[in-house]
């Protein structure tokens, strides 16, 4: 029957694409001939870079007007990237974790002023290691509103100081499941007290376990059940199936030197590696996923948590989720160890709940529209305009890649707008 609705909807001038409908840009206000410019820059990183290849989706008014998959699926080889092939989407697992938890808030299961340590009792005697070296009483208490805007204390262990060091000893990410993070975390002192900055962290990771308790499901369980499979995301998940696995891509980092991508080395027992016999359900980044499924789950965001008739969020939920929730004192983004955080101009920015913010584009200096929510991977973006009603996913299999992609498809996307919805 699903087959036969795509047929019938392609004999009247769309395309039929796992539920969303491809429209042609002029009746949506954008220009097919400018749209073309993200297949120029896609042709562009792909022969000045090296890359394989890139897959990239623009939709507006909840209609596809791009779709197209450029390169190849290994640096080597000669198969052609699929629109449909599986990436590692790694911190865009955020937005995803950020949802679950507030499918529980809207269920009452916890209140954002409620302490942490009454949902994860292991890091009720946390301390906080002091610039002295001296370990500290934690003065305020940590709320779970601090844990969901990264405010919390925690970090993730890159950078070279004190606090950070311990984390990366820690291993956390070889624990064998949540219940052995958060133990390894409980041993662990804090990066600075809870509420007075901002700290990109293991904090989604925790949020996660939170999850599991107040649900009574693993991790994998509850996405599954309350959040794929109601928006039919058939290919997304923690573990990668067996009959899935020929469309896992390969992971590859960045040689700058050399300007050349070099296969990523794998662990078994890490997690966010292999994506085989998972039991370590990281939040924060060990989902994969396809770049048509991540738009669907973002359509969902953009329609107000609705999508093809089924409702994961309320749609004042999500506007909650998507405004400013740092005081103007702590400033996002300044606060992070990983590369793209340091040269972040955090300018114009602002954090809600499982999403960056644009608050202000002439501050941030990039064309969009106040109001974006967004976030990334180091291979994988995507934001959500609820302005000019824009949602844009891209994903390559390179980790870190040496160019702004978020900016330079933003500028080849907002160039193709013909009619603009902004007052």
């Amino acid at each position: 029957m699903k087959e036969f609705l795509c047929i019938i909807i392609y004999f009247f001038s769309n395309v039929c694409y796992s539920q969303l409908i491809e429209a042609k840009p002029e009746n949506i206000g954008m220009s097919s001939e400018r749209l073309e410019r993200i297949t120029e820059l896609s042709k562009e990183y792909i022969n000045d870079f090296n890359i394989p290849g890139i897959v990239t989706i623009v939709s507006r008014k909840g209609k596809i007007v791009y779709y197209n998959a450029f390169g190849k699926r290994e640096v080597q080889g000669e198969a052609e990237l699929l629109k449909d092939d599986l990436f590692r989407i790694y911190s865009m697992t955020k937005p995803v974790t950020a949802v679950a938890i507030m499918q529980l808030y809207e269920q009452g299961k916890f209140n954002l002023n409620d302490p942490v340590s009454k949902f994860l009792p292991e890091l009720e005697d946390l301390k906080v290691l002091n610039e002295n070296g001296d370990l500290e009483s934690i003065s305020t208490t940590m709320r779970m509103h601090h844990l969901l805007t990264h405010t919390a204390g925690f970090t993730y262990g890159f950078s070279d100081d004190q606090v950070d060091i311990q984390y990366s000893n820690a291993d956390l990410f070889l624990s064998e499941n949540l219940e052995d993070f958060v133990n390894r975390v409980a041993k662990l002192p804090l990066k600075f007290q809870p509420g007075t900055r901002y700290h990109y962290s293991i904090a989604v990771d925790l949020t996660g376990l939170i999850i599991e308790r107040l649900s009574g499901q693993s991790l994998d369980k509850y996405f599954n059940e309350n959040i794929f499979k109601p928006l039919g995301m058939n290919d997304t998940f923690f573990q990668v199936p067996n009959d899935k696995r020929d469309r896992f891509l390969t992971r590859y980092r960045y040689d700058v030197k050399n300007k050349y991508p070099v296969e990523y080395p794998s662990n078994p027992r890490q997690a966010m590696s292999d994506f085989i016999n998972v039991s370590m359900f990281s939040g924060g980044g060990g989902l994969v996923s396809s770049a048509m499924d991540y738009m669907i789950f973002a359509e969902s965001l953009r329609n107000g948590g609705v999508y093809n008739g089924q409702r994961i969020l309320s749609s004042k939920t999500i506007k909650f989720m998507t405004k400013n929730h740092l005081e103007s004192v702590i400033k996002p983004f300044q606060g992070g160890d990983m590369d793209f955080l340091k040269k972040h101009n955090s300018d114009g920015l602002g954090w809600g709940i499982g999403f960056g913010l644009v608050t202000d584009t002439t501050k941030k200096q990039i064309v969009g529209s106040d109001g974006e929510y967004y976030w990334q991977g180091p291979s994988s973006i995507f934001w959500v305009d609820p302005v000019e009603e824009i949602v844009v996913v891209s994903m390559i299999q390179i980790m870190s890649a040496p160019f702004d992609r978020r900016s330079d498809i933003k500028i080849a996307t907002y160039q193709a707008i013909d009619e603009t919805y902004e007052n």
